[in-house]
């Protein structure tokens, strides 16, 4: 997308690399992570810098990003960052999700190319289709609203995907399985006829990291590639008893 930053963001392009990491994001943690692990080189899905959320204008040791790419630098790290590219390609975040969830065939409902729909083999219950979801890609939770209509043709769309609601209603899906869906989308969700299913930013991405290191190590027989032990959902919930 035109306002997304992806490639060889930080580092240097002739540095040689043994050792790879390999995360949905680079945050301090995993940084040093991956500097206490010799791994000179991260991979990651969402930028470290300069797209929607952290346009960096400084790199200061006393702000949250400065000290996070100063840390890189000096430790002599580079990062790699694949984000909507890593979205709508073939394999990629949203084939892996469509995988995931048992959609057949998965095909993409979106002039952008982003999420993917297709059938289910068989009709399931909305409340035994969450359960699957949050079972399958080990969710914390998961917010979701009913339309009344049994789960049969799905569309998924890894990441804050929410603006795509009405593409997966002309697609002729019953059901939408995104993250980061507004109040008013739920509220509305019965009369526009459509399941939604809100199963968290990370749990509908991460999946594609082990995608991720498979291809690397294919690509690069050499390479060590781990993803990081530490990076999780950030997202807890409390729910209060009965």
């Amino acid at each position: 997308m035109d306002w997304d930053n992806v490639g060889h963001l930080v580092g240097n392009p002739s540095q040689e690399v043994a050792r790879c990491m390999v995360a949905l994001d680079i945050t301090h943690a995993v940084a040093e992570e991956a500097i206490a692990a010799g791994c000179r080189l991260i991979v990651s899905h969402h930028p470290v810098m300069n797209c929607k959320w952290s346009q960096v204008q400084t790199v200061r040791d006393d702000t949250f990003q400065g000290s996070l790419l100063t840390r890189l630098l000096r430790a002599d790290a580079s990062a790699i960052c694949m984000h909507t590219n890593l979205d709508v390609a073939e394999g990629g975040v949203n084939d892996v999700l469509a995988r995931a969830l048992g959609i057949r065939n998965p095909e993409g409902f979106t002039g952008e190319g982003v999420g993917r729909c297709g059938w289910r083999d068989e009709p399931m219950g909305l409340a035994e289709f969450v359960r699957f979801v949050s079972k399958a890609l080990g969710c914390n939770g998961v917010r979701y609203a009913g339309c009344g209509k049994p789960v049969h043709r799905v569309a998924v769309g890894g990441g804050a995907c929410g603006e795509f609601e009405d593409a997966a209603i002309r697609a002729g899906c019953d059901t939408f399985v995104t993250s980061d869906l507004s109040y008013h989308q739920f509220v509305d969700a019965k009369v526009k006829g459509i399941n939604l299913i809100d199963a968290g930013h990370f749990p509908t991405e991460d999946p594609v990291c082990e995608t991720v290191i498979a291809f690397l190590a294919r690509r690069f027989p050499n390479l060590h590639v781990q993803k990081s032990a530490f990076h999780k959902e950030a997202i807890q919930y409390y729910v209060e008893g009965e």
